[in-house]
């Protein structure tokens, strides 16, 4: 089966700085309710970019008979105008039209496990410290930087961030904190507690398998310091010794059904009601990890990518997580670190804000020494395991173990040129690598040395047992790219289409002897300016994507028979997303966010940043794709000499892009075109933001 991961590295920027220390009562109401309403894009439009879509994707057979069941659609008083009607009317009455179907129908009722398939791992830079006192010195430093960020959440004095000079909602930094998703036996729920009555004043602390109640508020409001929270962690280490507990947390890494089904029967028993209630309302979650056996520095990176997107397994630190929670921070013994995040609740610019916000806040020195007044022990969460519920952990331990089986993950590195090499060229370093990822597709060959296609890969770290399909492909694919939409009330994402008319005629020129490289790079050229020109569409709201979402949720609630058009064959090959992708935009000058804030420079930020000595404004970016069951991550490059880059996943019946191959498209075939810009990152993306919905497209999905 296909799936795809989202694992980033973050090198954090500065920090961000309120406004106000006070709270601005309703200033964030105000933003909200200033911006623009996500409108309805005229169904003409829509239709006739969802035909030039389909043109490089299905047969020229398909194509025709799609035609016509679009005229048929969109016939005048036929069932396409009826439906638009309906979502005109929803858009008016609705704060944004789209905004919970979306959630509901990416997220709540996708029925696929969150670890691996939905839930974005990101590593953080290793730490220098490889014991206990390091561990808890840094996981006291990162919550108190954390309950720093949410000062400014609370006090509604977040930065308003900007896209192209227009302001961007700022709902999903209110919903990351203080929430849980809620298992359900057809649909999940999102809880949110931070704006009850008593919001809770506790986090969740786990180690060795075993959960913790630690509360990281004083009675008067004000937050524990970072020795107090380290005095607390102490405590909790201390009491939780034993390595034989059951790894109850694991149950949350299972299919939701079947998770579901365990949820009912876990919290049958009041004392487990209360201990789930408890990690379900607290502030987030932190995962003291055991340290990850020892490999070699090659394999590090790789494992410790694998350590925060799904634990391990059931024998290393999957059972040291509460997969529902939104935010679990993970801080290893030996150093290692990052964030595992459900992503119901937002995409990938609120989380790495915050990031940048606490790893900063790590670096900060402690001036004063926090007197040390008495604090309660931590309340443990107890769980009474009865032989129902541990069944069902031991199925979830088998569950899980397939899963990671079925996944590789390797950190490679690209060395020969970064983003300044297309921008040199006045190409959109995103859209650059997206053509180099059709090219790919298209044209896929085996990496020099290794077996023919149906035999085994060799000469791939980790790779010695996948595979090889037949040779690929010959042919363009559905491609998903994700588009904000955050410059709309409550926008989530939309679709940039990659795979276009120009792409195709791109990379089937890349292997003409006929065509000259000068004719190549004009066609690049054009391919990559198709390519911009959608991208602005969709962060303007008028891609086809979720409007044609937005016309089949509405025959569906109008109880109507569901329109031919989304019955077609042609629909579902548009649906099946055998690459999909997602990046980052990080800079403000070139389509990235910007906090407005008086006498400073715009904070960048970024989905994947490499480690070691980095430049420190250097802007950073990444582009993630999946291709069948293969994940590739190209993005993040270090100073020269590092090798701080490229995610890479293969799973299963699964191919692999060749980096040559992909990034060394300009100038012809697989040759590298300016050697020596290893420092600098070949995905500079324009616009849009993570978080669409890559891996659903590969389980087969709503998109």
């Amino acid at each position: 089966m296909s799936r795809m991961f989202c694992c980033l590295q973050v090198k954090p920027l500065g920090l961000l700085k309120p406004s106000s220390l006070m709270k601005v009562s309703s200033r964030f109401k105000a933003h909200q309710d200033s911006l623009p309403r996500l409108p309805v894009p005229p169904l003409q439009q829509t239709l006739d970019h969802y035909l030039k879509a389909l043109q490089p994707i299905v047969s020229e057979e398909e194509w025709t008979q799609t035609k016509q069941l679009v005229e048929e659609f969109q016939v005048a008083g036929g069932v396409g105008e009826r439906l638009q009607k309906g979502l005109e009317r929803r858009a008016r009455k609705m704060e944004n039209w789209l905004s919970d179907w979306w959630l509901k129908t990416a997220y709540l009722q996708y029925r696929q496990p969150l670890v691996i398939y939905s839930s974005p791992g990101v590593m953080l830079p290793k730490q220098d410290f490889v014991d206990r006192q390091g561990q808890l010195r840094f996981a006291a430093k990162l919550i108190e930087g954390v309950l720093d960020f949410k000062t400014m959440i609370d006090n509604e004095t977040l930065p308003v961030e900007y896209l192209g000079g227009k302001p961007l909602c700022m709902n999903q930094y209110y919903q990351i904190l203080s929430s849980c998703r809620v298992p359900g036996p057809k649909q999940d729920l999102v809880t949110k507690f931070s704006r009850t009555k008593k919001p809770p004043m506790h986090i969740t602390v786990v180690h060795n398998y075993q959960f913790f109640e630690l509360d990281v508020y004083h009675s008067d409001g004000t937050p524990l310091t970072s020795d107090q929270i380290f005095t607390q962690l102490e405590k909790i280490w201390n009491s939780s010794l034993q390595t034989n507990k059951e790894p109850v947390g694991i149950l949350t890494s299972n299919h939701r059904n079947s998770w579901a089904k365990a949820y009912s029967t876990l919290i049958k028993d009041k004392v487990n009601r209360e201990s789930v209630l408890s990690i379900q309302r607290s502030i987030f979650t932190v995962c003291l990890d055991a340290p990850m056996p020892r490999v070699s520095e090659d394999t590090y990176r790789s494992q410790v990518a694998g350590q925060m997107l799904h634990g391990g397994g059931s024998k290393l630190n999957s059972g040291n997580r509460w997969f529902d929670k939104t935010l679990q921070f993970i801080v290893a013994e030996d150093g290692a670190c990052g964030l595992v995040y459900e992503h119901a609740a937002a995409e990938g610019p609120p989380i790495v804000s915050l990031l940048d916000h606490v790893m900063e806040f790590t670096k900060k020195p402690e001036l004063v020494r926090s007197p040390m007044v008495p604090l309660p022990m931590p309340k443990k969460l107890r769980f009474n395991i009865t032989p129902e519920i541990k069944s069902d952990i031991e199925k979830a331990k088998q569950n899980l173990s397939i899963m990671i089986q079925d996944l590789d993950i390797t950190v490679m590195v690209f060395h020969h040129f970064g983003k300044d090499f297309p921008k040199s060229e006045k190409l959109s370093p995103d859209a650059f690598i997206q053509m180099a990822l059709q090219l790919a597709y298209y044209r896929y060959t085996p990496p020099p040395g290794s077996v023919k296609p149906g035999g085994r890969w060799k000469d791939l770290p980790g790779a010695s047992s996948v595979p090889l399909p037949p040779r690929i492909y010959g042919q363009a694919c559905a491609t998903y790219e994700s588009a904000s939409l955050r410059m709309f009330h409550l926008g989530r994402t939309d679709t940039i289409r990659s795979a276009s008319v120009a792409s195709l005629t791109f990379v089937k020129a890349m292997d003409d002897p006929n065509v000259t490289e000068h004719e190549k790079v004009e066609l690049l050229r054009k391919a990559v300016q198709a390519h911009r020109a959608y991208t602005d569409r969709a962060i303007r709201g008028e891609a086809f994507d979720r409007h044609l979402l937005g016309l089949k949720m509405q025959a569906i609630e109008d109880l109507v028979s569901m329109p031919d058009i989304f019955m077609d064959t042609s629909y579902a090959i548009a649906m099946h997303f055998n690459l999909s992708t997602s990046q980052f935009p990080p800079d403000p000058k070139e389509g990235g966010l910007q906090g407005k804030r008086t006498g400073q420079e715009p904070r960048r930020t970024f989905e994947k940043r490499g480690g070691g000595k980095l430049p420190r404004r250097g802007p950073r970016g990444g582009t993630i794709s999946k291709c069948g069951s293969v994940c590739v991550w190209v993005g993040i490059w270090g100073n020269p000499g590092d090798d701080k880059g490229t995610w890479g996943s293969r799973g299963g019946n699964s191919w692999y892009v060749e980096r040559r191959e992909a990034l060394g498209c300009l100038g012809g075939g697989s040759r590298a075109a300016a050697p020596g810009r290893s420092g600098e990152d070949p995905c500079d993306p324009g616009r849009g933001e993570p978080g669409g919905r890559p891996n659903r497209a590969a389980a087969g999905g709503p998109q």
